[in-house]
C-alpha cells in the first residue's frame, strides 16, 4: 500500500477560542498536484503553517510520507518546501548569498547544479547580486519559489504563488511546476486564480470557515455540481417563451431570436434539443458552455455558508 505524501487526520486549530481549522482530514498521494481552495479566512494558510511546522497543532495529526511532523520534525521539515503567501525575505543578503546557504537550514548540502537550474528557470540570473530590498514584488516571489525548492523537497507547498506576478512569469512558473511534478515532486497548491486550479489540479479540497466542505476529483466535481449554459439561436423570432422551457431557466433576448438556457446536473443537451424540436423551433445554432470551477466554487461556499458549513 502506498504511503500518502501527506495525511491529515482530525486537524484542529483555534485562536482565542475561535476555530481557524475545524477537525479536517484528507490525504494527498505521491505525485499528485492537489488544490486546497477557499475564500479569505477559510483556514488554508493556517493548515499550511501546521504542515510546515511553524504553527502549533491543537489536536489531530499530520504525517508526511509516513513521518509524524511533530515527533519526526527534522525528517519532515527537510521533506517539505513551503512558499508562503506572505513575502518573507532577508534584506541583508543578495539572492546568490541566500540561495547558497538556505539548503543548510534543512541539513542538506548545497547543490550548485540544482541551484543554477532554479536560478535559470525562474529568471533570476540577472538579479543574483541584488539585495532583497531592491527587488520588485514579482522577483521576490520568484526568489521565494527558488528558496522553497533549494533543498529538493518531495512535497512542495505553494501558497498563492502567482499573486501579484505578471502573465509571463505565471506561465513560466506553471510549466516549471508541471516539470518537477513529472519528476516526482508532489504539489499542494492554494490559489485564488481558480482557472489555474482547474487546469493544474487532479483533485481539490475546498475549505470555508475552517471546515472542509468538498473533497473530490476536479472533473467529477464539475460534472456533479456544474451547470451548463446553452445559447440557442433561432431562425424566426419568438414573442414569448414556451412554458416547456421554464424548467431550463430560459430567458428570451429582446430580439426574440436568442434563448439563454441552463442545464442543471442531470439534464443533457440532447434532452434540450429534443424539447426544442418538439416545440417546432427552427435552430440556426446551438452553443454550449460548461460551468467553470470558479462558478462551482461560489455555489459550494454559498451553500456551506447558508447551511452552517455542511458539505453539499
Amino acid at each position: 500500500m502506498t504511503v500518502p505524501a501527506l495525511a491529515i487526520q482530525n486537524l484542529t486549530k483555534s485562536y482565542d477560542g475561535k476555530p481557524a481549522v475545524n477537525d479536517i482530514s484528507f490525504a494527498i498521494q505521491p505525485g499528485e498536484i492537489f488544490g486546497l481552495l477557499g475564500p479569505n479566512g477559510a483556514g488554508k494558510s493556517t493548515t499550511i503553517n501546521m504542515i510546515g511546522g511553524v504553527t502549533r497543532i491543537d489536536s489531530g495529526n499530520i504525517e508526511i510520507f509516513g513521518h509524524d511532523n511533530r515527533r519526526e520534525y527534522r525528517t519532515t521539515r527537510s521533506t517539505v518546501g513551503v512558499m508562503h503567501q506572505e513575502i518573507v525575505i532577508d534584506n541583508f543578503f543578495t539572492i546568490d548569498q541566500a540561495l547558497k546557504f538556505h539548503a543548510g537550514y534543512y541539513g542538506v548540502r548545497d547543490d550548485p547544479a540544482w541551484r543554477n537550474i532554479l536560478i535559470e528557470r525562474l529568471g533570476l540570473s540577472e538579479h543574483l547580486h541584488k539585495v532583497m530590498i531592491k527587488l520588485s514584488g514579482g522577483l521576490k516571489r520568484r526568489f521565494m519559489i527558488a528558496k522553497a525548492l533549494i533543498h529538493k523537497p518531495r512535497l512542495l507547498i505553494l501558497d498563492e504563488p502567482t499573486a501579484g506576478v505578471d502573465v509571463e512569469l505565471r506561465l513560466t512558473l506553471w510549466d516549471f511546476v508541471r516539470e518537477i511534478n513529472r519528476q516526482g515532486t508532489t504539489i499542494l497548491l492554494t490559489t485564488h486564480y481558480l482557472e489555474e486550479a482547474q487546469q493544474m489540479c487532479g483533485r481539490i479540497a475546498i475549505m470555508n470557515h475552517g471546515n472542509l466542505i468538498a473533497l473530490e476529483e476536479t472533473t467529477a466535481l464539475l460534472q456533479r455540481l456544474g451547470t451548463q449554459s446553452v445559447l440557442a439561436r433561432l431562425a424566426m423570432p419568438l414573442e414569448h417563451l414556451p412554458a416547456a422551457l421554464h424548467e431550463y431557466h430560459a430567458e428570451l433576448t429582446e430580439s426574440g431570436t436568442q434563448i439563454n438556457l441552463v442545464l442543471s446536473p442531470g439534464q443533457t443537451s440532447g434532452d434540450l434539443l429534443h424539447t426544442l424540436c418538439q416545440l417546432g423551433l427552427e435552430l440556426v445554432d446551438l452553443e454550449t458552455r460548461r460551468a467553470s470551477l470558479e462558478e462551482v466554487f461560489l455555489q459550494i461556499t454559498r451553500q456551506a455558508g447558508s447551511s452552517g458549513g455542511e458539505t453539499p
